[in-house]
């Protein structure tokens, strides 16, 4: 198995998170995103031009909602709860974090350190940051179901984005935020993160 990621990128992350909580081994080919080259690169492995991409065997599994979608079949369900509506559920939180929650994207670009200015927040950021907090509220703790899995792996890169701008959540979603924040699989994410930048400044 083979996974193609990008400096920078967080579905990357995402992904790698995963194959780390079903302990899947699978060699890495980084693309430096920042490089003119980039898609170039991307497409000798990707035909979508995008990462991150999973090669497993003779296909090419692209976008990072279907790779999980693939490790969690290949683990015999290792990503989702036991709970045939818990999955439902976990799906449906994936989806909308694969969709959503544009504006705090581009407003709070992803950083491997904490912003130097304090986030500004307006009306529509305000709104997108009320859903997030009835998320992370409805979580079981200190992960969102009773074992970690694909959606703390989705959410825990989003907690880490907003904790890099000073943003922290109040009551109990400030709980599973802080929780995210101490998982090790998280912090080991963004070592990864780190490793992958210093790997391509140095090629």
């Amino acid at each position: 198995m083979k996974l193609i990621v990008g400096t920078g990128s967080t579905w990357s992350l995402r992904v790698w998170i995963c194959l780390q909580l079903i302990k899947v081994e699978a060699s890495e080919q980084v693309i430096d995103l920042s490089s003119t080259d980039h898609q170039a690169k991307i497409l000798e492995y990707s035909p979508s031009g995008l990462v991150p991409a999973y090669i497993d065997g003779n296909i090419v599994i692209n976008d990072s909602l279907a790779i999980i979608e693939h490790l969690n079949e290949h683990s015999h369900g290792g990503l989702y709860p036991i709970s045939v509506k818990q999955r439902a559920c976990a799906r449906s939180l994936c989806a909308e974090m694969h969709s959503g929650f544009t504006l705090l994207r581009e407003q709070f670009p992803f950083m491997l350190t904490p912003a130097k200015t304090p986030a500004i927040l307006n009306q529509q950021i305000h709104q997108e940051l009320a859903r997030v907090e009835a998320i992370f509220e409805s979580a079981t703790l200190p992960y969102m179901f009773e074992l970690a899995g694909a959606v703390d792996a989705f959410y825990a890169i989003l907690a880490f984005r907003l904790n890099s701008y000073g943003i922290t959540l109040p009551g109990k979603a400030g709980e599973y935020q802080q929780s995210l924040l101490q998982w090790d699989l998280l912090k080991n994410a963004i070592k990864q993160a780190e490793h992958w930048e210093n790997m391509c400044a140095i090629s």
